[in-house]
């Protein structure tokens, strides 16, 4: 294909093209880097959390503003951590095992102010599974805060495990618990 019928089909299908971009968004809690592919989101880490994936992974950088679905992941991460929005509505689509995905989706149900815990979400997903994998699955979350890992806590209400570190969890728990939207808090 030349080169001008390709640039011709991007600019055609304009957001709509079938690569995968990334922006970064500063937060309070570090760089997070959001990644889109083919109109949803498909990744948000932070820039030093576990995990991380290989730079070519992220593919092509752009500005939020040129593409549809990074602005709206940045808009809403930005509105999240102003205390004005407690629901992402952003596409999401996290690649990972089928296990993981059962994790991931009962994570994602946790509601904002409210936490749970690994060994209760390892007797929903499945029986047999030991709190220590969905731990493990949690930790491999692409999708921070879009997908809550940071409302999952060990035994006890104690605050362990978190791909961006502690301190950056804690914060999270606080921002939610500062809001006080609702008296019933499970934290």
């Amino acid at each position: 294909m030349t080169e001008s019928v390709s640039n011709a089909i991007e600019e055609a299908a304009g957001d709509d093209v079938l690569s995968r971009v990334y922006t970064t968004c500063a937060t309070k809690i570090g760089t997070i880097f959001l990644c889109v592919e083919e109109g949803a989101l498909v990744g948000a880490w932070l820039e030093k959390q576990k995990h991380f994936p290989e730079k070519e992974c992220l593919g092509k950088f752009v500005k939020a503003h040129e593409n549809s679905v990074l602005s709206q992941a940045v808009q809403e991460l930005e509105e999240y951590f102003r205390g004005q929005r407690t629901v992402f509505e952003i596409p999401l689509r996290p690649e990972g095992t089928d296990f993981q995905l059962a994790v991931w989706n009962l994570v994602s149900d946790i509601r904002y102010g409210y936490t749970d815990t690994y060994g209760a979400i390892s007797r929903v997903v499945g029986p047999g599974a030991p709190a220590q994998a969905v731990g493990q699955a949690v930790g491999r979350n692409p999708c921070i805060i879009f997908i809550p890992c940071h409302r999952v806590l060990g035994a006890g209400g104690k605050i362990t495990g978190y791909a961006g570190g502690l301190s950056a969890k804690q914060w999270l728990l606080e921002l939610e618990r500062s809001q006080n939207l609702a008296g019933d808090r499970l934290f």
